[in-house]
């Protein structure tokens, strides 16, 4: 079995399932995510153990999962069971999803005491401090909150959002009404008698820097921004 493929396996009712499957995909099916079924799977078996070679029989495949249709068994098989991967794709998978998880907390959390964003570096060091611990089989999302509370032991830090007025010019309206919805939450949006558009939107509070920055390039420092609120 080539090293980048790893088994899942599954075990009920004194039956044992196990598939081949490319770990990456697995993974994202874990965190609810639709894949490429062709692309998951490795070989069109499902095994009592793969290893040997030896396969389930479509008895017990449907005495377990009501069918023997073979990709609907090797998506609940991920579901329900186990993936087995080798220490070098757990360390792969962690670190990746620990980038992830710093960008995420990064984007959407700010200082409560100045309100201003916190530097990456500065979150993977309360990381660090706390001793997280991320799973490699949840999604990104899905960790922030609890990685949030664990490192607030360590550094004020909390999940907010911002609250941003916008006047942008007629010349650069049409063009920044598409770039802020892809931004944040439009709330109001105005279009004035000279064509200007007047926008309040909510981003998350992370981002303020990253907001001002786009918008001024986009209208070359000539929009009027103003933060009204940060909460």
């Amino acid at each position: 079995m080539p090293e980048k493929h790893v088994i899942a396996r599954y075990e009920a009712k004194g039956h044992r399932f196990e598939i081949l499957v490319n770990p990456d995909l697995a993974l994202k099916v874990k965190e609810g995510k639709t894949v490429n079924i062709d692309e998951l799977l490795v070989g069109d078996y499902v095994y009592k153990d793969a290893r040997k070679g030896l396969k389930a029989s479509p008895e017990s495949l449907k005495a377990v999962f009501g069918t023997d249709d073979i990709k609907k068994v090797a998506l609940e098989i991920i579901k329900r069971g186990e993936i087995h991967l080798t220490a070098e794709q757990r360390r792969k998978i962690i670190e990746n999803k620990r980038r992830q998880i710093i960008s995420l907390i990064a984007r959407n959390a700010i200082d409560p005491k100045t309100k201003l964003p916190i530097p990456p570096k500065r979150i993977e060091l309360a990381m660090e401090q706390a001793r997280v611990s991320i799973d490699p089989f949840k999604s990104p999302e899905s960790q922030v909150e609890e990685i949030v509370s664990k490192i607030a032991r360590i550094i004020p830090i909390k999940i907010a959002k911002a609250y941003i007025a916008v006047k942008v010019p007629p010349q650069f309206s049409g063009k920044a009404y598409k770039v802020l919805s892809s931004i944040g939450e439009i709330k109001k949006s105005n279009w004035l008698s000279d064509g200007s558009l007047l926008v309040e939107i909510e981003i998350p509070a992370g981002m303020q820097e990253e907001f001002i920055e786009r918008i001024n390039k986009l209208t070359h420092g000539s929009a009027n921004i103003k933060v009204l609120y940060v909460r």
